[in-house]
């Protein structure tokens, strides 16, 4: 329902929720990470990414580049076009998690967070019982 949402919120930008969550992780890492260590920081497979870097490359938003101590990596950059473009996006996902969360109290939100902490624990056990 959420992709749905921020899928529907941000048509207008020509975007969608994969291209935010990419950009996001981008802005958030230190400078020019490769395509590998934002694959792992998104938590998705390389060549899922390639797809969603290829158009964002092609809206102008981020850059890329071969590193010059492995030719076979590409370093990602933003672009100087995407930095009021984020902003914009930015305020887009506040807004609609604002609105989303706008009849939750604190308290509820805390329980909820206790909850998704046990689950994320019990399914990390889990993985490594197997």
């Amino acid at each position: 329902m959420w992709r749905a949402l921020i899928d529907y919120r941000l048509k207008p930008l020509k975007l969608t929720q994969t291209h935010w969550v990419t950009l996001h992780n981008i802005s958030q890492l230190p400078p020019e990470q490769s395509q590998i260590q934002l694959a792992k920081a998104i938590g998705i497979e390389q060549p899922s990414l390639v797809r969603t870097l290829d158009q964002l490359e092609e809206k102008k938003l981020i850059s890329r580049h071969t590193c010059a101590n492995d030719r076979r990596a590409k370093r990602i950059k933003l672009t100087e076009e995407s930095e009021p473009f984020i902003k914009t996006v930015d305020q887009v996902i506040n807004n609609t998690r604002t609105e989303i969360l706008s009849n939750i109290s604190h308290d509820e939100l805390g329980q909820l967070s206790l909850l998704l902490l046990k689950l994320e624990k019990n399914i990390l056990r889990l993985q490594n019982d197997s």
